[in-house]
């Protein structure tokens, strides 16, 4: 009976219910999306720095944070005395330049390259000039380009050679010494990587580099993973989701505090008619009360049907800038936390429409 009255009050007004259920949707998506967009590209950038094959980093004295941009100032002595240690088996200098928001080129000797973890390419091949390079598959669809095709950034032409498996090191992969050379790096390195005869070595190692190399960051790339975390999460991401989850519950209070008000006024003398048919105050606030809990949970699968699809949006333009998982833990977090709203939003209407009097509903007109 009452889930019936709940049905056909919202499908008597269907473009007020659509819009209400639309507008409590949006900022359901927008956290959404914001959720899964911080969460992939934190596990892209602790999937590619684990695709490096390595164990352990080095960077340089000037880099003090996980994100932090850094310059080449790594003497290519290093590779020399980090080949002595023991349980070192491969090592790889890195010289890094940024390009484009968020993503950076990497000037690497392919060989070293090989010695950590070969890269599987999609086409194409290795380096074949100075001004070669290669891409992973999601750049390469986000720019649609082809092997044989050029590029344009550092102020040059770069042919690319070689499209290769995503999840490797980087995004795009330059000439070591041609990005030296465009840096004027003087043959040094961003960063430094060091491959071990089993990662279970890893903390000797660090400790006995931390001896002799005191205020260089070296980290396991376990602990690197944490830090890009911990990184993230200083630059305010958890205080501006809960901004967002903030605006969500008060447009759900907002939105169906009034699409209920209005309800309540339209449907006055059906309320008294209801009261004179033996309904009791709770039956009336419960029916209201229901009928926001409608509205959110509509609300909510809209925003997640959004998310979704703002997720394939993002992937289909923005593959290798931007990554979004859908995480499925905020679906139901989203969901109590939209319906809380929604519940608080029908409390007014409810209570207003409880206290009608029943003979003067029925006389409203």
């Amino acid at each position: 009976m009452t889930l019936k009255l709940v049905i056909e009050n919202v499908k008597h007004k269907p473009m007020r219910s659509f819009l209400s259920i639309l507008v409590i949707a949006v900022p359901v998506a927008g956290l959404l999306t914001l959720v899964g967009l911080s969460r992939g590209m934190l596990n892209d950038a602790e999937h590619r720095a684990r695709g490096s094959g390595a164990d352990i980093m080095v960077r340089g004295k000037d880099s003090n944070a996980a994100l932090s941009a850094s310059t080449a100032t790594l003497s290519p002595k290093f590779l020399d005395y980090f080949a002595t240690l023991p349980h070192v088996v491969a090592t790889m200098g890195v010289v890094t330049h940024s390009i484009e928001t968020l993503l950076t080129v990497n000037g690497v000797d392919l060989k070293d390259v090989d010695k950590l973890n070969p890269i599987h390419y999609v086409a194409g091949g290795g380096f074949q000039g100075d001004y070669d390079i290669l891409i992973d598959q999601y750049y390469a669809k986000q720019k649609k380009k082809k092997v044989g095709d050029t590029m344009e950034f550092m102020n040059k032409s770069w042919r690319i050679s070689g499209i290769f498996e995503g999840g490797q090191l980087t995004h795009i992969l330059a000439p070591l010494k041609t990005l030296q050379e465009l840096d004027e790096t003087n043959g040094k390195f961003t960063l430094i990587y060091l491959k071990l005869d089993n990662p279970a070595n890893t903390q000797t190692v660090i400790e006995e580099l931390e001896k002799t190399m005191k205020g260089y960051p070296i980290w396991s790339m376990e602990d690197f993973a944490t830090r890009i975390e911990a990184s993230v999460n200083q630059q305010g991401l958890n205080e501006f989701i809960g901004v967002i989850v903030g605006i969500g519950v008060v447009i759900g209070f907002g939105v169906v505090c009034l699409s209920m008000y209005m309800a309540v006024l339209q449907r006055t003398r059906e309320i008294g008619i209801l009261k004179s048919l033996g309904g009791s105050k709770g039956f009336i606030l419960r029916i209201i009360w229901m009928e926001a809990l409608f509205l959110g949970a509509g609300g909510t699968l809209l925003g997640i049907a959004l998310s979704i699809g703002a997720r394939y949006l993002i992937q289909t333009l923005k593959p290798a800038t931007f990554q979004v998982e859908i995480v499925y833990s905020w679906w139901i977090l989203s969901g109590i936390i939209t319906l809380a709203g929604a519940s608080l939003g029908a409390l007014y209407p409810g209570l207003s429409a409880a206290s009608h009097d029943a003979i003067e509903a029925l006389a409203y007109e």
